[in-house]
């Protein structure tokens, strides 16, 4: 069959759909490029907000995705955002074979044409490479949606990987402020109040207002939050306004 042929309905009346034209996402038969694209940045900056706007846009073009979380501020397992959003999700770990998952749903007679991943930062290299992989050898296109650096003010490990094998990466421009009212760009660990520049890594908390005086955390437990704060106020750990600044009297 000609291309001509194939763009005429069989009454030779007007052009019909050209019949080699695929389906939305199916791109397991008709492979298409598909992409790698990490977006990144403070707490606050709408990432998981936007991941799941994204998977709305996604499958309103009829396409089939997965949703993929660690670690979410909600402790279950879906995509949660601070304005009310939310999804179920699936949950990994820094053991999950991601491309397994894939292959599950499709063992299941399902198409998987795209990947939400969400808390990206807490990806080892090893599943960076493997959603490179799927992008590149299945053609499943994957949107990463992460935190650019830790309590450190230290690159994440899946930030650093994604960073250097993401086909392209954006970072989210909804500007978060710190409390001085420059642009917020690092995340500081706050422990009953103070900020603290060591301990474990991984922490979940949420950037939560400061508890009222005295209080703890559930069980006694020192209570844990997240500040994004400007660089300046990052190195110097100033969490808010001296009581006394140049040019103001001290208030009894």
């Amino acid at each position: 069959m000609t291309a001509s042929s194939a763009g005429r309905d069989k009454a030779g009346g007007g052009p019909a759909e050209p019949a080699w034209v695929p389906a939305s996402g199916d791109r397991r038969r008709h492979p298409a490029p598909a992409h790698l694209r990490f977006f990144h940045g403070p707490m606050d900056c709408g990432k998981s907000t936007l991941a799941l706007q994204m998977d709305h846009n996604q499958s309103r073009q009829g396409r089939e995705g997965m949703l993929l979380t660690q670690g979410d501020r909600s402790a279950a397992p879906m995509i949660s955002s601070r304005i009310g959003m939310q999804r179920p999700a699936r949950e990994f770990s820094a053991g999950t074979d991601v491309r397994l998952l894939v292959r599950e749903r499709w063992a299941a007679g399902h198409r998987v044409d795209y990947l939400i991943v969400d808390e990206a930062q807490f990806l080892t290299d090893a599943q960076v490479d493997q959603l490179a992989e799927l992008v590149d050898e299945s053609h499943v296109d994957v949107y990463a949606f992460g935190l650019t650096t830790d309590f450190r003010a230290r690159l994440f490990p899946g930030t650093r990987r994604l960073l250097e094998l993401a086909d392209d990466v954006e970072r989210i421009q909804v500007e978060v402020l710190c409390w001085c009212g420059l642009p917020g760009l690092l995340n500081a660990r706050v422990v009953d109040g103070a900020m603290v520049r060591e301990g474990e890594t991984v922490v979940v908390a949420d950037t939560a207002p400061p508890p009222p005086p005295g209080s703890a955390g559930s069980g006694g437990e020192p209570a844990v939050r997240y500040q994004v704060l400007c660089r300046g106020h990052y190195v110097r750990g100033q969490l808010g306004p001296l009581a006394t600044a140049p040019g103001q009297l001290a208030l009894p």
